[in-house]
């Protein structure tokens, strides 16, 4: 057993990775667009070797014991998916997979450890955003955690490119926020319906904050910046927990408004502001004469925040959230960018870093 394990059997290892275009062979329309197919030289053994390469890193983040959870993006369908598991080779491993599967590619995946969390009953989700592909750009995934009962709900994301510029195309990922904070609104809210029905007493105000302070985890690829318009105002993730600490409250012995109640912004915390206090800190680049971009980032909600439903973050010494970004030596490249894979020669990796964090039981 490692000395992480041993020292904190409570903790949680979460990632998330953008693994760059891991296409299936069939030639899909979008791996075609994006020339992944075998005439430029996406073929079987450049897929193995990419496989290979991938699983090796995640086998070795959070120095070798491997992640709890973590979640995927740009990876084409469950064929591939269940293919990168079997090379990881981690029998606890299991993939989640959307109960309304109408899309041609997945994009969005998420692989948890049995050994700390099962499925709950609650279905899981896949959203479509963008429509220039019909992929699962949204993945929604309710789990528990074994030892303890403790509800999580992940959502896995990736928004919208910039291509061919920021500027226009962010309307497209101001509308991934949307929809991605409706989601969460929707899983922290309760219905009009069950709302009305409530009487003003401390048994409904109880199930009112029982709700809102449920364990909501968001990661991603937002192709944006935690200072940008869709991830700051749109999803409402902030810099600091300062707005997290109101709760649900009665106003003269009764119960706010519907009005009031719905019209409440879900207060989210965005801990990857902790690393910017250094320059050139980010995830990857499209130009190596360019700074590194953030736009790989973990979202947490209230509960998750204060630690109120069982799963709190795992913080330093200093008091903020554990979250680094993760960079295998084999990984950096030329200015210390990620190195992508070449199927000319079959090393590489991605165009992203992963990213990491830590939770932990709070019960």
């Amino acid at each position: 057993m490692s000395t992480e394990t041993a020292s904190h059997p409570e903790r949680i290892r979460v990632a998330f990775w953008n693994v760059q275009n891991l296409f299936d062979l069939d030639g899909s329309s979008v791996a075609a667009e994006l020339e992944y197919t075998a005439v430029f030289g996406w073929d079987r053994k450049s897929l193995e070797l990419k496989i290979q390469n991938l699983a090796g890193i995640i086998s070795n983040l959070f120095d070798g014991e491997g992640p709890d959870l973590i979640g995927l993006c740009e990876i084409e369908n469950e064929r591939i998916a269940r293919r990168l598991l079997k090379e990881i080779g981690r029998s606890d491993y299991q993939l989640a997979v959307v109960s309304n599967p109408g899309f041609s590619s997945w994009d969005t995946a998420l692989i948890y450890s049995d050994r700390v969390f099962r499925q709950s009953s609650e279905p899981n989700r896949g959203h479509l955003i963008d429509h220039r592909f019909p992929t699962c750009d949204i993945l929604e995934v309710h789990l528990t955690t074994i030892d303890d009962e403790a509800d999580l709900m992940v959502l896995v994301n990736h928004w919208p490119s910039r291509k061919p510029s920021a500027s226009a195309t962010e309307p497209l990922r101001i509308a991934a926020a949307s929809h991605c904070s409706r989601i969460i609104g929707d899983a922290v809210r309760v219905s009009r319906r069950e709302y009305l029905e409530m009487n003003d007493n401390d048994v409904s105000l109880f199930r009112l904050n029982q709700r809102w302070n449920r364990n909501v985890l968001v990661m991603g690829d937002f192709n944006d910046e935690p200072w940008d318009i869709s991830i700051r105002r749109s999803l409402n993730a902030a810099y600091s927990r300062e707005h997290m600490d109101e709760s649900i409250r009665m106003s003269r012995g009764n119960l706010p408004s519907w009005k009031s109640y719905y019209g409440r912004a879900v207060p989210l915390f965005n801990p990857m502001w902790s690393l910017l206090t250094q320059p050139d800190q980010g995830t990857r680049t499209t130009d190596p004469s360019l700074p590194l971009v953030l736009t790989d980032q973990f979202v947490l909600s209230r509960g998750i925040c204060l630690g109120l439903a069982g799963i709190s973050t795992g913080e330093t010494s200093f008091g903020i959230p554990d979250v680094r970004i993760a960079r295998p030596e084999a990984m950096i490249g030329r200015k210390n960018r990620p190195r992508e894979f070449r199927m000319d020669s079959g090393s590489g990796f991605s165009d992203h870093f992963p990213i990491t964090i830590h939770l932990q039981r709070s019960r």
